[in-house]
C-alpha cells in the first residue's frame, strides 16, 4: 500500500478533490463518468451459447419484475465475440500488488485476429480519491481514451449487497506505442510515468502472468434502461484458458455513461440499484463470490497476491 500511496502524492500535486484537483501539469483530476456493474459467475454452467442466451432470459425476466426496461441485442442469436487477453506484471506481481493492472486484448473474427491490439492499464482501488489522483495518461505521440469507472460488485462474502471499486483506466491501439522493446520496465514508465516508483532497475522486464493466455467468449445481451436517460449496455462473458480451454470465471456485466455522477436522478439510481441486489438474489446458484476476473488469472499458479480488491 505504501508505493500505492506514493504514486498518489507524485502524481497529484495540488488539491485533494476530484473535479477541483488538478495532475501536476495542471489538468484537473478525472471524474467518474461511468457505472459498471459486475457479477462474477462460476465458469462451469457456460457449456454452450445456448447457456449465454439462458442466463439472458433470466436477466429479462428480472428486468420484468423489477420495472427495469429491456431492449434485446440482435447480435445475441449470432455467434458470440471472441478475445485473446493476456496479463503483464513484474514476476514480483508489483504491479498488481500495488493496484495497478496491464493488459492486452486482440480481437478475433471467424478464427483471425482483427483490428489494432488493445493496451489497458488501470489503476484500480476501493477509495475514489486514490484512484483519481493517480494519472493514467500515457506519453505515446498517438490518440488514447481515459474512463473513470466505478464498478460495482456483491460483497466479498454474501449477495443481497455491493461494494464500489473505483477503476482508472487508459486505453489505446498497440500501433500508437512506437517504442522497440515494449517488454522493459523502463519503456513502460517512461510510457506510464505513474509506474516509474515502482522500477527497482534499468534492465527489469514485464512477462506473462503465470503463462496464461486468456480467451474470452462474450454475447452482447441488449441495453437496461432505468429510466431518467440511464441506459446500460449488458453482456455475459466467459474467461477460460487458451489452448486447454479450462474454464476460469464467467461475468455478467452492464455499464452505463454520464455526464456527472451528481446529476443522474435519484430514481435512476435507486432502479439500478434495487436490480443488481434482485438479480443477485435470482441468480445466487450462478454467482461466485471473492474474485475477479483480473484476479482469477493472478490465481492460476496457486498463491494470490494482495489485490486491493
Amino acid at each position: 500500500m505504501a508505493k500505492a500511496v506514493a504514486v498518489k502524492e507524485a502524481h497529484a500535486a495540488h488539491g485533494t478533490k476530484a473535479g477541483t484537483a488538478t495532475y501536476t501539469d495542471g489538468h484537473p483530476l478525472d471524474v467518474v463518468q461511468y457505472l459498471e456493474a459486475k457479477l462474477i459467475l462460476k465458469p462451469d454452467r457456460f457449456n454452450s451459447v445456448e447457456s449465454f442466451r439462458d442466463f439472458g432470459k433470466l436477466v429479462q425476466r428480472t428486468a420484468k419484475n423489477v420495472k427495469v426496461g429491456f431492449i434485446a441485442d440482435p447480435a445475441t442469436s449470432k455467434r458470440p465475440d471472441v478475445r485473446e487477453i493476456t496479463f503483464g506484471d513484474t514476476p514480483d506481481f508489483r504491479l498488481y500488488n500495488n493496484a495497478f493492472i496491464l493488459r492486452r486484448r486482440i480481437s478475433y473474427v471467424d478464427g483471425f485476429a482483427v483490428g489494432d491490439p488493445e493496451i489497458v492499464f488501470k489503476f484500480r482501488h476501493p477509495e475514489e480519491q486514490k484512484a483519481a489522483a493517480v494519472d493514467v495518461r500515457p506519453h505515446i505521440a498517438g490518440t488514447y481514451r481515459i474512463k473513470f469507472k466505478a464498478e460495482a460488485l456483491p460483497l466479498k462474502d454474501q449477495i443481497g449487497s455491493y461494494r464500489i471499486l473505483y477503476s482508472h483506466t487508459c486505453v489505446f491501439g498497440l500501433s500508437q506505442m512506437h517504442e522497440a522493446d515494449k517488454a522493459s520496465m523502463s519503456t513502460l514508465c517512461r510510457v506510464f510515468p505513474a509506474l516509474s516508483v515502482l522500477k527497482k532497475s534499468d534492465d527489469e522486464k514485464i512477462t506473462l502472468v503465470n503463462e496464461g493466455i486468456v480467451e474470452e467468449v462474450l454475447l452482447h445481451l441488449g441495453q437496461l434502461d432505468f429510466g431518467k436517460g440511464i441506459v446500460a449496455k449488458c453482456d455475459v462473458a466467459l474467461w477460460r484458458t487458451r489452448g486447454e480451454h479450462m474454464p476460469l470465471v464467467g461475468e455478467f456485466a452492464y455499464q452505463c455513461k454520464f455526464e456527472k455522477k451528481e446529476e443522474v436522478h435519484h430514481k435512476a439510481k435507486e432502479l439500478c440499484e434495487q436490480f443488481f441486489i434482485t438479480l443477485q438474489q435470482d441468480v445466487k446458484d450462478w454467482i461466485a463470490l471473492g474474485t475477479t476476473k483480473t484476479g482469477m488469472v493472478y490465481r492460476l499458479k496457486g498463491n494470490a497476491p494482495q489485490s486491493h480488491e
